[in-house]
């Protein structure tokens, strides 16, 4: 099963509608709810990031027998220093995005956190790759490891 999402940055009105509409369906598949909670999670930080950060950005999701995949494209400013990003607190969020209660530094740490696997590529002047990776069985949790 795949999914594809457009986002558009800046559209603060619609953040939040990916991970919502992956909560339904990973309910009607029947997903554990622990790992359904963690990957929706894990999704909304990543969609926020893109409508807080970028000016655009794709969200693919794949959900197989053994895993739910998921790679979120963006197309803005890039991430100089992700040793850095991943810094709880750590934020690049314009005044504008934290008053209306967005960008604390948690996104990118709260994904590593809910994710089996993350991994961020980033080329800055022109955008940010995320994989990430939930594994629907704990065995394969651990071997991922």
């Amino acid at each position: 099963m795949q999914f594809r999402h457009k986002i558009a940055g800046g559209d603060f009105a619609k953040a939040g509608n990916v991970a919502s509409s992956v909560k339904k369906v990973l309910q009607q598949l029947n997903i554990d709810h622990v790992i359904s909670k963690r990957t929706v999670i894990a999704l909304y930080e990543g969609e926020v990031n893109v409508v807080a950060h970028a000016y655009s950005g794709i969200i693919e999701i794949e959900i197989d027998e053994e895993k739910i995949k998921i790679i979120i494209t963006d197309k803005g400013p890039g991430i100089a220093d992700i040793d850095q990003a991943m810094v709880e607190g750590f934020s690049t969020a314009t005044p504008q995005v934290r008053e209306m209660g967005f960008g604390a530094g948690m996104g990118l740490s709260n994904m590593k956190k809910n994710s089996d696997f993350m991994k961020i590529s980033s080329i800055v002047e022109e955008g940010t790759v995320v994989e990430l990776i939930n594994y629907l069985k704990p065995d394969a949790r651990q071997e991922s490891k």
